[in-house]
């Protein structure tokens, strides 16, 4: 294990290098074109399997170990936001308007470099790993689910992910067993009133008004139709009435997004925004669509697998603190892979701590503290090779004091 330490410290400023190139050349979801081709030439060189187009762009290589085993995967996704950069580095992106706001360029150099490493330990290995590099996390459907349904996890025994965390220190590790992150699905709604002139609301059926009112209606659901022993969200994020100051609108265009863990109350959320929207528009004598559309099922860390993560690494180079997370209300397509196998997905401290404001993920000025991608490749090489020697999750006695 000090090997692979020692190999991925040697490695680290082509790490930093990687990540900076794709930070500056960003695309967003279901329009990646380079970055694909960047990361199958370099699993190329290495001389891995390489399947391209896996899903519609993503990317799938394979290392086989010298000797016969388990098969672990890894994944990455590589997809960018449409954000404008405000950050001053020398690294910043060059395409207008889209930005790697969420660390994905972080994952994609981190799982390059480890599979460099582990490349360089294939003697060793005893087994097969799989490198997921995926499209499209960013936008429901997402990629991960079209790469499972195109074979990406054929003959896998476990997965292993990680994420970037801008707003947790360089060095702290966060794991939970079930469900960790939220169902994450957006919904529209148009309603459909009578415009007219402002002088003249009385002519009118006041599609602002009306939709206003529907805004406060429905936060009415979570506090008021959920168990509050339950989580959910019902957020606004758009409200449109493009007018002339003095013009009331005939139709306003609402979208937000709902986030629930239980599978139960995500349906019922569902159903009572139709029912809402329906009661409100009807009081007002308005009209009304509503579409609803599901996103990313709620992402569910398997025990076994979590709690191995959770004991190699408090052991790991540059791993301060292991700590486990309270479930967080963001999306990951993650998700789809743990239905399938299983696996956990944990999260990285990457804080920049000299920053005097901390700015979260999607913001224009998102950045991550580039040591963390060590510790991260750190923790997921840790993992991998353990499981491959043990044949498993189990770790002997013997090694639940350090890596050995």
């Amino acid at each position: 294990m000090e090997k692979l330490f020692s190999l991925l410290k040697q490695n680290y400023d082509e790490m930093v290098g990687i990540r900076r190139h794709l930070h500056q050349n960003p695309e967003l979801s279901f329009e990646e074109v380079e970055t694909p081709k960047y990361i199958a030439a370099y699993h190329e060189r290495l001389g891995h399997e390489v399947r391209t187009g896996v899903g519609g762009r993503g990317v799938v290589a394979t290392l086989r170990g010298s000797k016969p085993g388990k098969t672990v995967a890894l994944r990455a996704d590589f997809d960018a936001l449409p954000i404008q950069e405000e950050n001053e580095v020398p690294y910043k992106s060059k395409i207008d308007g889209v930005m790697h706001a969420c660390g994905h360029d972080g994952h994609t150099a981190t799982l390059l470099v480890l599979a460099k490493v582990l490349n360089q330990m294939r003697e060793e290995l005893e087994g097969t790993i799989v490198f997921i590099h995926q499209h499209a996390e960013e936008l429901a459907p997402g990629g991960a689910i079209a790469m499972v349904e195109d074979g990406c996890l054929d003959g896998v025994d476990v997965i292993f992910g990680t994420h970037l965390w801008a707003t947790s220190p360089v060095g702290e590790i966060g794991y939970r067993t079930g469900p960790t992150l939220a169902a994450a699905d957006r919904f529209h709604i148009t309603v459909k009133g009578k415009g007219g002139h402002g002088a003249q609301p009385h002519l009118t059926k006041d599609s602002v008004v009306i939709a206003s009112q529907l805004v406060v209606n429905l936060q009415q659901i979570v506090s008021r139709r959920v168990d509050p022993l339950d989580s959910a969200v019902i957020s606004i994020g758009s409200f449109e009435a493009k007018n002339a100051f003095n013009v009331i609108a005939d139709t306003v265009e609402l979208t937000g997004t709902v986030r629930t863990f239980r599978e139960e109350v995500r349906t019922k959320v569902e159903s009572e925004i139709k029912r809402v929207t329906k009661g409100t528009c009807l009081a007002a004598d308005a009209e009304f669509s509503y579409q609803f559309i599901r996103g990313y099922p709620p992402m569910v860390n398997h025990k076994e697998e979590t709690e191995f993560v959770a004991k190699l690494a408090p052991a790991v180079p540059g791993v301060t603190e292991t700590l486990e997370m309270q479930p967080q209300m963001g999306g990951e397509d993650f998700a789809y892979y743990l239905e399938k196998v299983p696996g956990t997905f944990f999260i990285s401290g990457a804080k920049i701590a000299a920053r005097e404001e901390t700015f979260p993920h999607h913001h224009p000025k998102f950045d991550i503290d580039e040591k963390g991608l060590l510790i991260a490749a750190n923790v997921l090489g840790a993992s991998t090779l353990t499981y491959l020697k043990n044949g498993g999750v189990r770790i002997p006695d013997k090694e639940k004091a350090g890596l050995v």
